[in-house]
């Protein structure tokens, strides 16, 4: 008798997790957390204030929690990559060579997951995912 094929929500499930493993693996080699890396990744765009950054990563934040990007920001400040403004805050020079460095590896790392899955496959999945997210009420204007 063959095997039921697993639902949608399992591979979701598995792979949200997978991706976290070894996101968490990989940035913590280079002293940096995942959620610190988000939140580069946003300031690599320009100066940001709590509230900008809070909504930009809001899908990694456990807000039940009260986890708020201040906490992560705290320790990249310190490293000297991140520097507070009067406005926000913002990529120092440091700041972004580490980012420069570090983008260089998530991509290594996104391609590594990619491997075996072409550009259109890959595109019809994230439209496939944002339908059904929409479909169950998620609206990105909301965001």
């Amino acid at each position: 008798m063959a095997a039921q094929p697993r639902p949608i929500g399992f591979w979701l499930k598995l792979l949200d997790r997978l991706i976290d493993e070894h996101f968490a693996e990989v940035l913590e080699e280079h002293g940096v957390t995942r959620r610190q890396w988000q939140i580069l990744n946003v300031l690599s765009a320009g100066e940001a204030t709590v509230e900008h950054l809070d909504e930009a990563v809001a899908p990694f934040l456990a807000e039940e929690e009260g986890e708020s990007s201040l906490e992560h920001l705290t320790e990249l400040i310190e490293s000297g990559w991140v520097s507070a403004t009067e406005a926000g805050y913002e990529m120092t020079d440091r700041g972004r060579l580490a980012f420069q460095k570090l983008s260089e590896v998530v991509s290594e790392l996104r391609d590594y997951a990619g491997e075996g899955v072409s550009a259109e496959e890959y595109q019809q999945t994230l439209q496939v995912l944002e339908t059904m997210a929409r479909n169950l009420g998620w609206d990105d204007a909301a965001e």
